[in-house]
């Protein structure tokens, strides 16, 4: 079975920096799509954004798009959420998952194994 840990979140002030982890193991992630999600206290869990495999596209939520990057490194079987310019709504557990196949999807059903999460906060 797939097992996915996320590292990297912390508290940060608004306008800092984190970068996420998501490392991955008992399995090759380079042949999957890899997505981000997050979810806040009393809030559903929406996705953050994907990447797909090498040569694949990238997708980020509007509200993230210009102050997150999404990246992968194969050889080390590791995605990373670059996250600039934190806003307090970005507070949130972090998590990220598999995609049953190659290619991003705006369902969360589409997705399976996912990581325990990491918690990021945004506070001054």
């Amino acid at each position: 079975q797939a097992h996915l840990v996320e590292s990297g979140g912390g508290l940060v002030q608004p306008g800092g920096s984190l970068r996420l982890s998501c490392a991955a193991s008992r399995f090759s992630l380079g042949y999957f799509a890899i997505g981000w999600f997050r979810q806040a206290p009393g809030k559903e869990r929406e996705g953050v954004s994907c990447i797909e495999t090498s040569g694949g596209g990238t997708f980020y939520a509007d509200s993230v798009k210009g102050r997150f990057t999404i990246s992968r490194d194969n050889a080390k079987n590791t995605v990373y959420l670059q996250m600039n310019s934190l806003k307090p709504e970005d507070t949130a557990v972090y998590s990220c998952a598999v995609a049953r196949g190659n290619y991003c999807s705006d369902r969360q059903t589409d997705f399976a194994s996912w990581g325990q999460g990491t918690q990021v906060t945004v506070s001054p």
